[in-house]
């Protein structure tokens, strides 16, 4: 049998080198810099928040809100104007869904928080055939819930963490699916005429986001927990979009930029622009509140109006 090697003394292996902080680089750095500069130019431009302003930061555990709630956390610290912050997270219990993820975040970070709990899980189950993507309704429900938590905080503005390749996507799906263009806003004033959203990551990029979120080390919680099936036609969005990146990214900027860069008198809308006087048109009424167009087998143009009748039925079960 052999006997085992024992080194000597002066020739031990050496010891093992302690872990390099993936955040000590210079790399890093300057990602981190470009999405604070891109998150507060986007405040700037959109006046999402003013002086005195409590901003509920909607937190969902993935990569977008961590890095939103990162981001707003040091704008705090330096903007010239003085706001708070809370963090809401909506446990809707799912199965399998680690409720004490958020909150352990939350205390380590020193961040005031409310975790939600509200079974919107078996309501969207018991209405969405087994298969179908539930995103969108579940999604129509959880902006329902926001929506009345943010006025028990008094919150001012209610931050949502999506980015710029959400607001293409859904530019793209209303103008192929829904014949109209339009987008998530970058700010909004909601139907009831009281919450505001907002959308401080709309300059980023999610191929920034999810870099960054990967050097911090966030604790990321899965988005696939309800077991819904992928939104399709979302994803035919994102691959074409990763396509076009990959042929030419200015396609991509230009696309972008173009939407903040609207001539009503050169479009077709003669609800906007009166053709006849060759002049914009006075705002109509109307519903035109933040209800993201994002069509699936599931929901059906009549379906959106039954969203609603759901959500009233989720808050009268509220406790």
């Amino acid at each position: 049998m052999n006997a085992p090697l024992h080194l000597p003394q002066d020739h031990q292996a050496p010891a093992t080198a302690p872990e390099r902080d993936p955040t000590d680089s210079r790399r890093f750095e300057l990602l981190q810099k470009k999405l604070r500069t891109q998150t507060g130019k986007a405040i700037v431009d959109f006046d999402m928040i003013t002086e005195g302003d409590l901003v509920m930061v909607c937190m969902s555990g993935g990569k977008d809100s961590y890095t939103m709630l990162d981001i707003l956390m040091h704008l705090r610290k330096i903007a010239p104007v003085k706001f708070d912050l809370i963090a809401v997270n909506l446990d809707q219990k799912q199965p399998g869904f680690p409720e004490h993820v958020l909150p352990a975040y939350f205390e380590k970070i020193g961040v005031p928080y409310k975790i939600v709990e509200q079974d919107t899980y078996s309501i969207v189950t018991e209405k969405i055939e087994p298969g179908k993507t539930t995103c969108s309704l579940c999604s129509r429900l959880r902006r329902g819930i926001l929506y009345r938590t943010a006025k028990e905080l008094g919150a001012t503005k209610i931050a949502l963490g999506h980015h710029q390749g959400d607001i293409l996507e859904t530019f793209l799906l209303n103008m192929f699916y829904g014949g109209t263009i339009k987008t998530m806003p970058a700010k909004l004033t909601a139907d009831d005429g009281e919450n505001v959203v907002i959308r401080p990551l709309a300059y980023c990029r999610e191929q920034d986001i999810e870099k960054y979120a990967g050097k911090v080390g966030f604790p990321i919680i899965p988005c696939n927990l309800c077991g819904s099936q992928p939104n399709l036609q979302r994803q035919a969005m994102k691959e074409m979009l990763a396509t076009w990146q990959q042929k030419n990214p200015l396609w991509i900027k230009s696309m972008f930029t173009a939407m903040g860069n609207i001539k009503p008198s050169h479009m077709m809308d003669r609800g906007l622009f009166d053709f006849s006087a060759n002049e914009m048109r006075a705002p109509e009424g109307g519903f035109s509140g933040d209800i993201l167009f994002d069509k699936d087998e599931s929901i059906t143009l009549d379906g959106v109006n039954g969203a609603f009748a759901i959500q009233s039925e989720v808050l009268k079960r509220a406790p």
